[in-house]
C-alpha cells in the first residue's frame, strides 16, 4: 500500500516532477508504439492503399478520443483537488459519480461514429480509393470508445492521488496484446484495417478491465464500490464544468484539424500516407511532453486544495521546462534521422519523401507547444477551464481554419500548410500565459 498514493503538497518539486512524470511518460510512449505497430503491420504487409486508409482516420480518431481525454481531465482536477484537501467524503463521491459520466460519455462517442463515420470521411474528401478501408477501420474502432473512456478514467484517478504506474503496468500488458493480436490478425489471417482495428479494441477492452479491477480492489477512500456507483449531481456538475469544456476545446481542435486533413488530401494519396506516418511522430513528442502536463495539473490541483500558492508557481515553471525540453531534444532527433524512422511505416520512397515535409517543420516546432499547452494544464489545476478554452479556439482553431482558406490556398505548398502549427501555438500560448498569470494572482 506503501506506493498506492502519493501527496504531492511537500518535498523537492523538481525532483518530484520528474518521477512522477517517468511512469506516465513510458505509459504514453507506450501507448503511441503500439498505435505505431498498428500502422507499421499494416503499412509494410498490407501496402501503401492500406496504410492510407488507417491514416486518412487518424484526425477523425483524435477528435473523439480527445472529447474522453476533456472529460476524464475533469476528474483528474477534481479528484486531485479533494485529495490534497483531504475531504475523503468529496473524493469518495467525485470517483463514482465521474465512472458513470466517462461510462456514458464513451457509449455517446461510439454510437455517433458508428452511425457518421461515412458522412464525416466524405465532407473531408476522402480519396475514393482509401473510402471503404477507412470506413471500415473506423466503425470497428469505434467499438472500443466505451473501453477507452473507462481507461482514461482511472488513468485521472490514479494520477490524481500520485500512482502513475499502475496505469502503466495496466497499458503494457494491454499493448503486447494489441501487437501479438496485429501479427496474428494480419500477418496470419490476411487481415489490413480490420485487423489491426480489432486488436486495437480488444487490448482497449483488456486495459479498462485491469484498471476498474484495481480501482474495485483498492480499499482507499479513492476506490470503487458497487453500492456506491451513483451519481451525485453536485459532483456531476463540477466534473462536467471542468471537463466539457476541456472536451469541447479538444473537440474544436480536432474540428480545425480535420481543415488541415482536407488540405492533405487536396495532394496525391502518397502525400496522403506520407502524412499519416510521420502523424507518428507527432504522437510519440506530444505524448511524451503531456505526461508533463498531467502532472502539472496533478501537482497543481492537490497544492491549490492545501492552500500552498508557492508550490503551485514552482510546479507549472518545472512542468514547463520539462515538457518544453522534452519537445526540443524529441523533435531535432525526428528532423535528424526521419527517413529511418519513416521507412518503419512504408519501403516507398515518395511516401518517405512526402512524410519528411511534414517531419521537418513540425520537428523544429515542437518546443512552442509546451508553453500552450502546459500553461492550460496550470489553469485547469486551479480549476480555470472555461477561458482557456476560448483562448484555445481562437488562437488554435479558429486561426487554423483561415489559415486554411488564406495562406495555404494561396500558396498551395506542404509548406505552408504545416507552418500554420508553429503560429497557431505561438499565438495560442502567449494568451493563456497572460489569463494563468491573471488568475494565479488571485488565488
Amino acid at each position: 500500500m506503501r506506493q498506492e498514493k502519493q501527496d504531492l503538497t511537500g518535498g523537492p518539486i523538481r525532483k518530484q516532477i520528474f518521477f512522477f512524470s517517468l511512469p506516465l511518460i513510458a505509459s504514453n510512449v507506450l501507448q503511441v508504439l503500439f498505435n505505431m505497430a498498428d500502422i507499421a503491420v499494416v503499412g509494410r504487409f498490407a501496402g501503401s492503399g492500406a496504410l492510407g486508409s488507417v491514416g486518412s482516420t487518424s484526425t477523425l480518431v483524435a477528435l473523439f478520443t480527445g472529447i474522453l481525454i476533456g472529460v476524464s481531465g475533469g476528474v483528474n482536477v477534481l479528484a486531485a483537488l479533494h485529495f490534497g484537501a483531504r475531504d475523503q467524503r468529496k473524493l469518495r463521491e467525485t470517483v463514482h459519480t465521474a465512472a458513470w459520466i466517462c461510462l456514458l460519455a464513451g457509449l455517446v462517442l461510439s454510437l455517433a461514429g458508428l452511425c457518421f463515420a461515412r458522412g464525416i470521411l466524405e465532407i473531408l474528401h476522402t480519396k475514393p480509393e482509401l473510402m471503404e478501408g477507412a470506413v471500415l477501420y473506423l466503425r470497428i474502432y469505434f467499438l472500443g470508445m466505451p473501453a477507452l473512456a473507462l481507461y482514461n478514467y482511472g488513468n485521472a484517478v490514479f494520477s490524481a492521488v500520485g500512482n502513475t504506474k499502475k496505469p502503466l503496468l495496466y497499458l503494457s500488458a494491454a499493448g503486447v496484446v494489441n501487437v501479438v493480436l496485429n501479427l496474428v490478425f494480419v500477418l496470419g489471417w490476411g487481415m489490413d484495417v480490420e485487423g489491426v482495428a480489432m486488436a486495437s479494441v480488444i487490448s482497449q477492452y483488456l486495459s479498462a478491465v485491469l484498471i476498474l479491477a484495481a480501482l474495485f480492489r483498492s480499499g482507499e477512500d479513492y476506490g470503487l464500490r458497487f453500492h456506491s456507483l451513483r451519481i451525485k449531481r453536485d459532483k456531476a456538475a463540477a466534473i462536467l464544468g471542468v471537463g466539457l469544456p476541456t472536451g469541447l476545446q479538444y473537440g474544436i481542435f480536432q474540428v480545425a484539424n480535420l481543415f488541415i486533413q482536407v488540405g492533405v488530401n487536396s495532394f496525391s494519396a502518397d502525400m496522403v500516407a506520407g502524412n499519416a506516418a510521420a502523424s507518428n511522430a507527432d504522437n510519440l513528442v506530444y505524448d511524451a511532453m503531456a505526461a508533463f502536463y498531467t502532472a502539472c495539473g496533478s501537482f497543481i490541483g492537490q497544492n491549490y486544495g492545501a492552500g500552498k500558492k508557492d508550490r503551485i508557481k514552482k510546479s507549472y515553471l518545472v512542468s514547463l521546462a520539462y515538457s518544453c525540453g522534452v519537445g526540443v531534444v524529441l523533435g531535432l532527433l525526428f528532423v535528424a534521422f526521419g527517413p529511418r524512422f519513416l521507412s518503419l511505416f512504408t519501403k516507398e520512397a515518395t511516401v518517405v519523401e512526402a512524410g519528411m515535409k511534414r517531419l521537418t517543420v513540425l520537428g523544429l516546432s515542437y518546443g512552442v507547444s509546451a508553453f500552450m499547452d502546459c500553461t492550460i494544464a496550470a489553469s485547469r489545476g486551479l480549476g480555470k477551464s472555461v477561458v482557456p478554452t476560448v483562448i484555445v479556439i481562437l488562437g488554435s482553431c479558429v486561426f487554423r481554419i483561415l489559415w486554411v482558406y488564406t495562406v495555404f490556398a494561396f500558396f498551395g505548398t506542404a509548406f505552408s500548410l504545416y507552418l500554420l502549427y508553429f503560429f497557431s501555438w505561438g499565438i495560442t500560448a502567449l494568451a493563456e500565459m497572460l489569463y494563468f498569470r491573471k488568475i494565479y494572482r488571485t488565488v
